[in-house]
């Protein structure tokens, strides 16, 4: 039996320039996790989902770490209402750095 995804997953503008100066090559790696972790249990805190102290960059509620050496950080926020997750921002980390679109963000 496949579960129906419950939320829905909106992408915030930059969010989706943030995937594109991401190499090629991790976008289906990031299209497949966001759909399989946020999809259907986006608030449940695991080893990589945790929820943000505020303030939190781009206002996000939530941060998923993922890929290889847990690299990437989506930074988003649920409505529960609406049914919705929404990606407010998408990230590498490089060693101490990291670095979302083109510009380094400070923790």
């Amino acid at each position: 039996m496949v579960n129906k995804p419950r939320f829905r997953l909106v992408f915030a503008t930059e969010a989706l320039n943030h995937i594109g100066v991401i190499e090629p090559k991790y976008h289906g790696l990031i299209e497949k996790t966001l759909d399989e972790q946020l999809s259907l249990t986006p608030g449940r805190e695991t080893r990589n989902r945790k929820p943000l102290e505020l303030p939190a960059p781009f206002g996000a509620t939530w941060e998923l770490r993922f890929g290889p050496d847990n690299r990437f950080r989506v930074f988003y926020e649920i409505d529960l209402e609406e049914e919705v997750v929404r990606v407010l921002a998408i990230g590498v980390k490089e060693g101490n750095r990291l670095l979302v679109g083109r510009e380094e963000i400070e923790p």
